[in-house]
């Protein structure tokens, strides 16, 4: 009984230091979009960080417009999302600190390769209102994210309104670009899809890229410190850590360096 004692004592007191190590753990929240997460861009760049800052990490991968959300209530630290226009509101409210470009890629129009609707090409605009004169079917992410946004920004522009046009063949998802990829090769549909995510996607099925090479495709992504003034508990020495190694020559090599299959999915271009 008492070496059944000294052993439960012996191991509370082991939880205890454990749980105390813990919450002492240095880290940030980065509220960041589901693209950077699931092309495996982060589990590239932020172990080199942690490594030269000893600050962890903890990414929470949404659409732009809800990770934006999340920092607006305070829940982080950082954002690092791609909608520009939604950013700079974020800024004018008084939620971000500063707005700093850090990388780059595109947008690519996905699709089943005999193309029904006839899209192939790099008219962006084009291919998407033969999309909807064909009812071909198309997957949307639905999910107020960059990529969402860019959609909806493409279908007006080329004329289509999706609110007299929709219907079976238009698949809101409400879901990240990965689990909408998969929609899309299940149902052997057109998608809009940012190309990293797409160069890191195995479940291609009969897809293949169609359109791509508009400069309208043109995706960039900014980082942002949440405003501490608007939520004093930001973790603002940390968050801007973070940053200013995105934005320095390590940071900006160590995406330079991420490829999949030889190809390199970001393109950084930082000014400092």
């Amino acid at each position: 009984m008492k070496l059944y004692r000294l052993l439960m004592a012996a191991l509370a007191a082991s939880f205890v230091f454990a749980s105390a190590a813990f919450g002492q753990e240095r880290f940030i929240t980065v509220a960041s979009t589901t693209s950077t997460e699931q092309s495996g861009l982060f589990g590239h760049l932020l172990p080199a960080f942690e490594k030269d800052a000893g600050i962890k990490v903890r990414v929470v991968a949404l659409g732009t417009g809800q990770a934006l959300d999340m920092a607006r209530r305070g829940d982080a630290d950082v954002v690092f999302v791609h909608d520009k226009v939604a950013e700079e509101k974020f800024i004018a409210e008084g939620y971000g600190v500063e707005r700093k470009e850090v990388m780059y890629n595109d947008f690519v129009l996905i699709g089943p390769k005999a193309d029904p609707a006839k899209v192939a090409g790099k008219d962006i605009m084009a291919g998407l209102k033969r999309i909807a004169e064909a009812t071909a079917p198309f997957v949307s992410r639905g999910d107020k994210s960059g990529t969402h946004a860019a959609e909806l920004r493409y279908w007006k522009a080329a004329g289509v309104d999706l609110d007299k046009v929709k219907g079976p063949w238009y698949r809101d998802t409400g879901s990240g670009m990965g689990p909408a990829l998969n929609t899309a090769s299940s149902m052997n549909a057109y998608i809009l899809a940012d190309r990293g995510t797409w160069l890191a996607f195995k479940n291609r099925g009969d897809l293949k890229v169609l359109v791509e090479g508009d400069t309208r495709l043109f995706n960039q992504y900014g980082v942002i410190l949440v405003n501490p003034a608007k939520h004093a508990h930001v973790k603002k020495a940390d968050g801007q850590k973070f940053i200013d190694w995105l934005l320095a020559p390590a940071g900006q090599k160590a995406i330079a360096d991420y490829k999949v299959g030889g190809e390199q999915l970001f393109f950084p271009n930082a000014k400092r």
